[in-house]
């Protein structure tokens, strides 16, 4: 994969690895949309080959549906989602590959998240959705709900 075609995010999270995960992946819904958009889980199975189903809701009722599978979840260090297929492995329009991982640093923890994306054409298109203030804020909300 071509670094030309992932946009990333990384940050800091002043909070042990362990605490970050666990707010991650049990606490998604507070943290997933930068607000005062939020997250709803349709469906969540933690497991490669399981559905990874979100809405995003606006504010003035907006409903961004994100339906995909788990590629990857190796506990206390990455999962791994695609949009490019749904359930029972039917192929989507696919527009990215979204990586999120934790790993220990110092007295804390780092935090990187990182879209990859087919083309540059899906990837342009991201970057004009808001990538970086979006993922950004997402990585803002996850750290404040962990650190003290």
């Amino acid at each position: 994969m071509s670094d030309a075609l992932e946009l990333s995010v990384t940050r800091f999270i002043a909070a042990a690895p362990d605490v970050v995960w666990h707010a991650m992946t049990a606490r998604i819904e507070a943290w997933w949309c930068p607000r005062p958009w939020h997250a709803k889980i349709v469906a969540l199975d933690w497991r490669a080959g399981g559905r990874a189903c979100f809405e995003m809701r606006g504010p003035d009722g907006e409903v961004m549906p994100n339906d995909g599978t788990v590629l990857e979840f190796t506990p206390g260090k990455r999962f791994v989602l695609t949009d490019a297929f749904v359930s029972d492995w039917q192929p989507a329009g696919p527009f990215m590959v979204g990586i999120f991982s934790v790993e220990p640093e110092g007295d804390g923890t780092r935090y990187t998240a990182c879209a990859r994306h087919w083309d540059t054409t899906a990837l342009e298109r991201h970057k004009a959705m808001g990538f970086d203030a979006g993922w950004t804020a997402a990585s803002a909300q996850l750290a404040a709900l962990v650190e003290n």
